[in-house]
């Protein structure tokens, strides 16, 4: 049923690769547990004290509260699908409730920040233009880590300026690029060498092939080092500082919204500050690189 599940949300769902893999992952490990504390593997068997057992373990192994309520959500999505495919009557999750911890605030980097960067003296030995680029795209689009390294060739249009990314659940969304960064996208196309998986994505390394996650978290924290003393440095930080700055400078929420890729409000006003009076201009008139060119 595991492998009829992960399919299941692979295609008639559309959820993406990294997100089946971190299902079917969940629901191994719970498979073990089951295998260890009971003695079987057959989930249709499970109750709701083993559910609670296997949160237990997991916090005696140090396993953090975020981790833990993702497991348990991979877990509710599973017996979901058992019970929509007549597997079971009950799900054994249902009255389970997550675990209550308090999420470490995200702290946006500055505007100062950000525009250090561009500072030729900060560029660290070894760096290169590509991490450079992309820093930049993170800042001045919001994309997702994922969003940027599965982005494809023929989605940049640099004519029209404009990408089209491809967010959670298979959702496309267009955001607007500024001049600045459609020169450096021109630069980068010239030096970019034609091979392997080049013609499909468009964030290659030099051997044309796709990049990966650690490659981009790398060059966003070695870079970023040189300029912020903040602890977290993560691409998911870039991102947050693109919504923070471009509501502060006045942006529609609503519009901020449909560039993030965010399924509700409620997801992008945690970016909004308590002394924003009114938002009312849109991306382009808004973003501090586009308001320098």
């Amino acid at each position: 049923m595991v492998e009829r599940f992960l399919e299941y949300i692979s295609v008639e769902r559309r959820y993406s690769p990294n997100t089946v893999i971190s299902y079917e992952k969940d629901l191994k490990d719970f498979s073990v547990f089951l295998l260890d504390t009971e003695s079987h593997q057959d989930f249709s068997k499970v109750e709701k004290k083993i559910i609670r057992n296997f949160m237990v373990e997991l916090s005696e192994k140090k396993i953090s509260k975020r981790s833990i309520n993702r497991k348990l959500s991979s877990l509710r999505s599973f017996y979901h699908f058992l019970l929509k495919v007549g597997e079971i009557e009950v799900s054994p999750v249902e009255s389970v409730q997550s675990l209550k911890f308090y999420a470490d605030k995200q702290v946006p980097f500055s505007r100062e920040e950000m525009d250090n960067l561009s500072i030729i003296e900060n560029i660290p030995k070894g760096g290169s233009f590509l991490k450079e680029l992309i820093i930049e795209t993170l800042y001045q689009t919001g994309m997702r880590r994922a969003e940027l390294i599965n982005l494809l060739l023929e989605n940049v249009d640099l004519n029209q300026g404009e990408i089209k990314v491809i967010g959670k659940g298979n959702k496309q969304r267009i955001i607007p690029i500024s001049d600045s960064l459609i020169e450096k996208f021109e630069k980068y196309l010239e030096e970019r060498k034609p091979l392997k998986e080049s013609e499909l994505y468009f964030f290659v390394n030099e051997k044309g092939k796709k990049l990966y996650d650690k490659f981009v978290y790398s060059a966003v924290n070695s870079y970023l080092s040189l300029v912020t003393s903040k602890k977290k440095k993560s691409p998911h930080i870039l991102r947050h500082s693109f919504a923070t700055h471009v509501l502060g400078n006045g942006a529609e929420i609503s519009k901020v919204k449909k560039l993030m890729g965010h399924q509700s409000l409620a997801s992008t006003q945690v970016y909004t500050d308590a002394n924003i009076e009114q938002l009312k201009k849109v991306f382009n008139s808004a973003h501090p690189r586009a308001k320098k060119m």
